[in-house]
């Protein structure tokens, strides 16, 4: 065990002693001894339930023969820091999450992890550190809350607070409208009811292999959770004892599993950040390109909001990610899971118990996945779009560029009604460097549905997307502005062209006049000159290689 340099033999007298400290009986520093890195907190309404949780991994871990010691490590709500200076912390967050998690393991030689989490940057942060870590490790996504309902009509975050947002300016619904439903429209526990970021994270992490069959669906406030947790903290001693570690189950084949229901289910474009960031520290080399590929080989099953109207909840009851997987079987890869059996036996054993909810690849809801990857003479380097969540009259549009150089910018003439039927709102200064952090636009984008206009105008951004985002909204352009990339080039009133099925994004200027504009661009001085952001703005990659954060060269 990893943990004999910390327990074993005479020199190891001092450490032990300090476990004694902690309350660690003899026998326990015998065992195995088992991270559980809960990255609980009041703040995330995903992990305000964590507690429960906890114990019963701890359970577990015990009734496995292991010790299980708790950790924490820091968590951000999305939906809280959405639209000002909080945002730019989140993606970045993410390595924080690896690194602190790389810290106590090595630290403390632990001879495992239990990795608890739910919400966006926490779960691929947490897979990252298993990746680089490579010793065993298990996944307990926290779970999904209840749709929230008012009347007889459900709710969910996004349609009804941040789109709302866009229908009172709009004047469509009044001040009690809008205050009744931010108080249903998220009902408790749990990470936000539909395939938004962190239960598109949840469903990869379980097609991965690297949580156990079911976890993705289960609701947080389940009974289910709760077994699914304490099995959790039981297998991973098995894991240990058997020395499977993290890379055992995250390999080639298991990644294009993980993709592959992710573009089944229609999920966020934000996988294609953190997907490749996971790969990366897994030793797995992964681009944008296998993202499109996949998606053009895989039907839309799953018509989830914020496409779509089904809830988690919806496809928990229709069997969850095995009977996607069913669905899928014939082009699901064998990978071995955390579960114990191959990936393709819970494929075959598996069955969809509501086929509208996860339809089959005749029926389904479209013929291609979840994303398109665009390139073009305004995104050479590749773009992402969701385009299952993008109307078929904008799958093909040349409007007239509106340009911001922030969130805050584009928001503010989003919302005066200064943007019109036609136009392409580009926002740009906000990807991975010049965010910095690379800042979701759930804003500007819900307020353009609430308004009426997602099916007559675009938003194109260096920055990123909510899984909550629906429209014809292009993402990740890369290269972003402050990298020198076209988008910095781009004026008011250009002509911009959209194709979705023929993958191109072309800013319609001369290459004479490109040239012109370049010789006068300069960059702009950074956002941010102290603390994280600024050590993480030097040192990011782009969004088209998963913004990760590796050494200087």
């Amino acid at each position: 065990m990893r943990s004999d340099s910390t327990t074993r033999g005479v020199s190891a007298a001092p450490s032990r002693s300090l476990m004694f400290a902690t309350g660690m009986a003899r026998r326990q520093v015998e065992g195995p001894i088992i991270g559980l890195a809960s990255s609980f907190t009041d703040l995330v309404p995903g992990h305000a339930g964590m507690r429960d949780l906890e114990r019963a991994i701890e359970h577990g871990v015990c009734a496995g023969g292991g010790t299980p010691r708790v950790f924490g490590v820091p968590a951000i709500c999305d939906g809280i820091a959405m639209g000002h200076i909080g945002m730019s912390y989140s993606l970045p967050s993410r390595e924080v999450i690896a690194d602190a998690v790389e810290c106590v393991a090595e630290g403390h030689q632990l001879d495992g992890l239990v990795l608890l989490t739910n919400c966006d940057k926490i779960t691929p942060g947490m897979l990252m550190a298993a990746g680089r870590l490579d010793i065993p490790c298990i996944v307990v996504t926290a779970g999904p809350m209840l749709a929230g309902v008012l009347g007889s009509r459900r709710l969910d975050l996004v349609r009804d607070t941040f789109e709302a947002v866009g229908q009172h300016a709009a004047g469509e619904i009044d001040d009690d409208d809008l205050y009744c439903l931010e108080e249903a429209a998220c009902p408790g526990a749990g990470s936000c009811s539909g395939m938004f970021t962190a239960n598109t994270m949840a469903c990869v992490t379980e097609a991965l292999g690297m949580s156990l069959q079911g976890c993705a669906t289960a609701p947080a406030v389940s009974g289910k959770k709760k077994r699914i947790a304490y099995e959790s903290g039981r297998r991973l001693v098995e894991l240990a004892h058997e020395g499977l570690t993290a890379r055992h189950f995250m390999g080639e084949a298991a990644f294009r599993n993980a993709i592959r229901v992710d573009m089944a289910l229609g999920g966020s474009t934000n996988t294609a950040l953190h997907i490749p960031a996971i790969a990366h520290d897994a030793g797995v080399a992964l681009d944008l390109d296998t993202f499109d590929a996949i998606s053009r080989a895989t039907p839309h099953v799953a018509s989830m909001r914020p496409g779509g109207d089904h809830f988690m909840e919806d496809l928990e009851r229709a069997g969850g990610i095995p009977a996607v997987l069913s669905v899928l079987a014939d082009a699901i890869e064998s990978a071995p899971t955390v579960t114990g059996p191959c990936i393709t036996d819970i494929a075959a054993r598996s069955r969809v118990v509501d086929s509208d909810v996860i339809r089959t690849r005749e029926t389904a809801y479209h013929e291609e996945g979840g994303l398109a990857v665009l390139r073009g003479s305004l995104a050479p380097d590749g773009s992402v779009v969701k385009q299952t969540a993008v109307p078929p009259e904008m799958r093909y549009m040349e409007g007239r560029a509106r340009v911001f150089d922030s969130e805050e910018e584009a928001m503010q003439a989003i919302l005066a009604r200064a943007i019109e039927a036609g136009d392409v709102v580009i926002v740009r200064y906000e990807g991975p460097t010049g965010g910095p952090g690379m800042r979701e636009m759930l804003g500007p984008t819900a307020a353009i549905a609430g308004m009426g206009l997602s099916s007559s105008v675009a938003l194109i951004t260096d920055g990123r997307f909510s899984g909550g985002t629906r429209g014809p909204c292009i993402g990740h352009v890369s290269p972003e502005a402050a990298a020198g990339g076209p988008i910095g080039l781009v004026r008011e009133g250009d002509r911009i062209l959209i194709d979705i099925t023929s993958r191109k994004l072309d800013l319609l200027v001369s290459e004479e006049e490109l040239t012109k504009r370049r010789e006068t661009w300069k960059p702009r001085p950074p956002k941010v000159s102290k603390g994280y952001l600024a050590r993480y703005a030097s040192l990011v990659s782009s969004a088209s290689t998963g913004a990760v954060v590796s050494p200087p060269q």
